[in-house]
């Protein structure tokens, strides 16, 4: 009588991630998923319009190379943001993460005449390992919510990068570094083509592997997921792991693009990767969103930011305009999970 109850209840769970995932995934109606996306891009249009009348050079050619290019780099870093949100969870080291990566490059490939490719590939290892240990201390110390491990490990990291070489920045990097943050394809900066590649691969990663489906079921309903067998730990450390693979691969572009390394990289990266995540959708409750719509927050983000400088806009209140739209980004997520509630 007892197997019996267990396995109805087992089955149960299972099905209860089996609809968490649907949802998470595309099996939500049509119409209301297009109405969503179209909604964010419609965003981006009319801002671009807003900002195109406010300033003429908006739209200029050159203007625009300078949006994207300094949009590959957030584009890269929310990524991992991405995925933390995915499973109802936050990654505030991305930013530290990136500057210690970059960092430990610098010392690898000027300071000590390493190989660059080499270089680069223990820049990722760093991000990667740094990333393992946020997954690592949430799920083995059982700590009640990442806010608090990747709060840590921002200052960690960032205090690490500060010491390394003593609060100096490294510059001088070979051009097979730089090439990826400042170099082109054609009339295509490479780093716009890296970023293709990433959303194509997280694209695949999260629609066609088992993987990606299990961080949807983690995000949308954690003790269902353990119960039908997910190892949430694992699921969970892959996550940031990955995030912190994203942060040195975006720490990467972004010594291409000014041929330094210098400790306070990244500073606040993580303000602008989480407003770029919920303003494509992405939900703090977890289990919802798409990553190809983070690029689009992405984008808007990056509009908003060129747009206020060509305004002659003080820094001060561009910080506050950032603020505003962290808080309406929020806002929005609360009224879409209200509205979920009531469907």
């Amino acid at each position: 009588m007892s197997t019996n109850t267990t396995n109805e209840g087992a089955s149960k769970e299972k099905q209860t991630v089996t609809q968490s995932e649907g949802g998470a995934n595309g099996n939500q109606p049509k119409k209301k998923k297009r109405r969503g996306s179209l909604g964010i891009i419609l965003s981006l249009i009319v801002l671009c319009v807003i900002i195109s009348v406010l300033s003429p050079r908006f739209l200029t050619l050159a203007n625009l190379k300078n949006v994207m290019s300094q949009a590959t780099v957030s584009a890269v870093i929310s990524v991992g943001e991405f995925l933390a949100i995915l499973t109802a969870g936050i990654d505030l080291s991305i930013g530290s993460i990136l500057a210690l990566s970059i960092m430990m490059m610098g010392i690898f490939a000027v300071n000590l005449g390493i190989n660059p490719i080499v270089a680069m590939l223990l820049c990722l290892a760093v991000g990667s390992l740094f990333g393992l240990v946020n997954g690592l201390l949430l799920t083995k110390l059982k700590l009640p919510h990442p806010f608090i491990s990747t709060m840590g490990t921002k200052m960690i990291a960032r205090g690490l990068a500060l010491a390394v070489t003593a609060a100096a920045p490294i510059s001088g990097f070979a051009l097979s570094i730089q090439y990826l943050g400042s170099r082109s394809v054609g009339p295509i900066p490479s780093s716009a083509l890296l970023v293709v590649i990433v959303y194509a691969v997280m694209y695949i990663f999260m629609t066609y592997t088992a993987v990606g489906r299990h961080i949807y079921a983690v995000g949308g309903n954690v003790e269902a997921s353990r119960l039908s067998g997910i190892n949430v730990d694992k699921v969970l450390c892959i996550v940031y792991t990955l995030s912190g693979f994203m942060s040195a691969l975006a720490g990467i572009l972004l010594v291409g693009r000014v041929n330094a390394a210098y400790p306070l990289a990244g500073t606040d990266y993580e303000t602008d990767a989480i407003a770029a995540v919920i303003i494509g959708g992405a939900s703090f409750a977890g289990g919802v969103g798409k990553i190809l719509n983070t690029i689009i927050g992405v984008m808007i983000i990056a509009v908003l930011r060129n747009g206020l400088n060509l305004l002659n806009v003080d820094s001060a209140y561009q910080t506050v305009a950032i603020g505003v739209v962290i808080i309406l980004a929020v806002y929005l997520d609360v009224l879409r999970q209200a509205a979920a509630k009531r469907a």
